[in-house]
C-alpha cells in the first residue's frame, strides 16, 4: 500500500484518534497499572505487566493480575519492605518461560533500584540521549543485573545494543512518558519526552509498518526499530509513538 506522506498521516492519525482511548484499556495489559493511583506502584506494577506481555493477552492479563495480588496490592510497599520469607510465594509463579525464581529476582533487582538509585524513572533519564531511549535501557539492564542474579533471568530484559527491538521495554516506556490526555498513557515521567520514544515493534505492528512502507527490514530487531523510528519522526517529531495505537489498532483488530 502506496500512499502519499500526507495521505499516510491524515490515515494513521484517523486510526491513532480511533484506538488511543479508554475502551482501549479493556483489552491491554495497560489495565493492570491502570488498578493504581501512587506513581510508584503504577511504574512497578506497569514493568512487571509489560515484562510478561508476549503469547496470548488473556493469559498476559490474567497472569500480571496475579502478579500483583502476590505483592499484596502493594507493590511499592512489598518491594521496599519485603523480608527474605515473603518471597516464598512468589516461586510458583509461571508465565510462559518467566518463572517464579525470575519473579523474585526481579523483586530484589527493583528493590536495589528503589532503595540506591532513587527508582526506576531516575536510572532510565540518567543514561537518556536527546532523541533516544535505546542507550538508556542498555544501561537499566546493567543497573538491573549489578545484585547478584540469575544468568537465566537475564533474558527477560532486553539489551537494544545486542540489536534487540526490546519490544516490551519500550512499551513500558511509552506507557510512562507519553502523557495523551485521553486516559490511556500516563505521562507520570516528566523528566523524559515523547519525543525519546521508540515504538514497541512487535509481530502485528511490524506487518502493518511493511505493508504501509514504514519499513523495508524483514526482521523485527533492533535495526528495524531504528528505521521505524525514523519514519514515524518524520510523521510526528513530538510525539511519534503515537502511531503504535494505528499499526497495533489495525494490526490486531482489523486485521490489516
Amino acid at each position: 500500500m502506496k500512499l502519499k506522506k500526507s495521505e499516510l498521516k491524515e490515515f494513521l492519525d484517523e486510526k491513532v484518534v480511533l484506538y488511543n482511548n479508554p475502551k482501549f484499556i479493556d483489552s491491554d495489559p495497560i489495565q493492570i497499572p491502570h488498578q493504581f493511583s501512587k506513581k510508584e506502584d503504577i511504574e512497578i506494577a506497569a514493568f512487571l505487566a509489560a515484562t510478561i506481555a508476549w503469547g496470548n493477552r488473556k493469559s498476559i492479563i490474567k497472569n500480571a493480575n496475579q502478579m500483583v495480588e502476590l505483592l499484596d496490592h502493594s507493590p511499592f510497599e512489598f518491594i521496599t519492605q519485603h523480608q527474605e520469607s515473603d518471597l516464598e510465594k512468589l516461586s510458583h509463579f509461571v508465565h510462559r518461560t518467566f518463572n517464579g525464581n525470575d519473579f523474585i529476582q526481579f523483586i530484589k533487582s527493583l528493590k536495589n533500584i528503589y532503595t540506591n538509585h532513587n527508582g526506576l524513572e531516575s536510572v532510565f533519564s540518567k543514561y537518556a540521549q536527546s532523541d533516544s531511549l535505546q542507550h538508556s535501557i542498555h544501561h537499566f539492564r546493567k543497573v538491573f543485573f549489578e545484585i547478584p542474579h540469575l544468568e537465566r533471568t537475564k533474558k527477560h530484559v532486553s539489551d537494544p545494543l545486542k540489536n534487540s527491538a526490546a519490544k516490551r521495554i519500550n512499551m513500558f516506556l511509552r506507557w510512562m512518558v507519553r502523557n495523551d490526555n485521553n486516559g490511556v498513557d500516563f505521562g507520570i515521567w516528566s523528566s523524559l519526552s515523547p519525543s525519546q520514544l521508540s515504538c514497541p515493534l512487535d509481530v502485528h505492528s511490524g506487518n502493518v509498518a511493511r505493508k504501509l512502507s514504514l519499513l523495508k527490514r524483514k526482521q523485527n530487531d533492533g535495526k528495524a526499530l531504528a528505521e521505524l523510528d525514523k519514519a514515524l519522526r518524520q510523521l510526528d517529531t513530538k510525539d511519534p509513538v503515537k502511531y503504535d495505537f494505528a499499526l497495533f489498532g489495525l494490526g490486531v483488530f482489523e486485521g490489516f
